[in-house]
């Protein structure tokens, strides 16, 4: 049985809290995002920071952003949106503040995004 660090991870949130950085995004951004040690099967971050890639398909507010978590892990499942050589985890849609963002990856083409928001769309209309 994996353990997860949960008092590490609570260490990094708190220095998270308290920075005073302001990450310029927008939708369709990638980015790496420090997504924590969570409960049961939500997906956890990696590495020291905790993060994982994340792509923003909503922006509320300069602090405030709708992200889904990526994987490489190509998996045949209609709650993973399968994209060349990663994946998109539907099911894992999250509010995250800004603060979480660390370092940006790239933007994702208006063409390629269109599938993600419909597949969020089926997701929730559908599953």
């Amino acid at each position: 049985m994996y353990i997860k660090d949960f008092d590490r991870w609570n260490t990094v949130k708190k220095n998270m809290q308290i920075s005073e950085r302001m990450r310029i995004f927008h939708e369709r951004d990638i980015w790496w995002c420090s997504l924590g040690v969570n409960i049961g099967d939500e997906q956890d971050g990696k590495n020291n920071l905790f993060e994982r890639p994340v792509l923003v398909i909503k922006k509320f507010n300069n602090k405030i952003a709708l992200i889904l978590p990526m994987s490489t892990k190509i998996k045949d499942n209609r709650y993973y949106l399968n994209m060349k050589d990663e994946s998109i985890l539907l099911s894992q849609v999250r509010l995250v503040s800004s603060k979480r963002f660390n370092r940006y990856i790239r933007r994702m083409s208006t063409y390629d995004f269109m599938p993600v928001i419909m597949g969020v769309v089926d997701m929730l209309v559908y599953a």
